[in-house]
């Protein structure tokens, strides 16, 4: 990374996004919207790409099944480009012959401030996307509810939490324990485990 596109990311990764941020259902996020016109008040000179399928013209692509958008950002010359695939309000792919173009125009705005988060502003936020999945021992078992999905230091997935907090530490224990609370009930013992891998 050159030294300007690292003062990009310096400067951006620094701002406080607190204020701006909204929140639906359990997740926080930073609107386009408002990524949007943070970004263009430091970089005026940015822009934004959406890129367009060569043969059918649309502004998605397909693989027959579902759809996804490819969002770029430009800033001082770098782009960063995001790949996000069409999704419902659960964040499941949504079919391809079920899609509109208001589920695309909303797609497009999420993968916007998707590429901005590349470039360092409100990253932080994105965290926690990549959290380990709960690993099953029979594909026809149902995924269980949330409070079945306690975990603890015998647990399968317990390295992979380990190698996720331990990647992790510099978000703190508020933020690490509110994204895997997400995913697993916590018991008190398994937070004071996270607090010593914060820790050590």
């Amino acid at each position: 990374m050159s030294q300007s596109n690292q003062s990009v990311f310096s400067t951006l990764s620094s701002i406080n996004v607190k204020e701006k941020i909204e929140r639906k259902g359990n997740l926080d996020y930073l609107s386009w919207a408002n990524a949007w016109a943070m970004l263009k008040h430091i970089y005026p000179d940015a822009q934004r790409k959406v890129y367009e399928h060569d043969h059918t013209g649309f502004n998605y692509f397909t693989d027959g099944k579902t759809a996804y958008v490819k969002v770029g950002i430009i800033v001082n010359g770098l782009e960063h480009i995001d790949y996000l695939p069409v999704m419902d309000y659960r964040n499941n792919a949504i079919p391809l012959e079920k899609i509109s173009a208001m589920d695309v125009n909303k797609t497009i705005q999420r993968s916007t401030a998707k590429a901005i988060a590349m470039h360092g502003l409100g990253l932080s936020l994105w965290t926690g996307e990549d959290m380990p999945e709960m690993t099953t021992t029979q594909e026809a078992t149902p995924a269980p509810a949330l409070a079945d999905l306690a975990i603890d230091t015998q647990s399968p997935t317990w390295n992979k939490v380990v190698q996720y907090v331990t990647a992790n530490k510099q978000l703190g224990v508020n933020k690490i324990t509110q994204q895997l609370g997400r995913k697993y009930k916590l018991s008190a013992a398994v937070k004071k485990e996270i607090i010593n891998l914060i820790n050590a």
